[in-house]
């Protein structure tokens, strides 16, 4: 019986190193590129290009102008065409000057009752004059189309 344990224990311990090994997740960035330039933000990179409001569906978010944000990855907001926001799940909703260049738009970071929604993700476009759609939530990268 003894020897039976032992293999138990043995044959127990290899599966357990055979196991795939689950890593700490990284800390959640949001990707801005043109595809020349790529720079990558964590939150607290975003709260240290300054803090804005803006609301819609009434609440209000806290985020970085989406102008400021282009602007401190390099790349020359009057210079684009577009600005295509891309979602966690493969959404995105694409941006005509006049809302990417609106000082209203913003990339939220949280609210100002605290951290964003789970349904919201660590990042969220905001957008207060336009429809539910071009709000995307679980945002994870923003492209500027030139």
């Amino acid at each position: 019986m003894k020897r039976f344990m032992l293999f138990m224990f043995v044959f127990m311990l290899a599966l357990s190193a055979c196991a795939p090994k689950t890593e700490a997740p990284a800390a959640a960035v949001l990707k801005v590129g043109d595809g020349t330039i790529s720079k990558s933000y964590t939150a607290d990179d975003l709260k240290a290009l300054g803090a804005v409001q803006a609301s819609f569906n009434g609440v209000t978010y806290v985020g970085v102008t989406l102008s400021a944000l282009l602007q401190d990855a390099g790349i020359d907001p009057a210079n684009l065409k577009a600005v295509k926001a891309v979602a966690a799940d493969g959404f995105s909703a694409n941006y005509d000057a006049s809302f990417f260049a609106a000082e209203d738009t913003i990339v939220a970071y949280a609210t100002v009752d605290g951290p964003l929604s789970a349904d919201d993700g660590i990042f969220r476009m905001v957008l207060p004059a336009a429809e539910g759609k071009l709000n995307v939530r679980q945002l994870v990268e923003i492209v500027a189309i030139p």
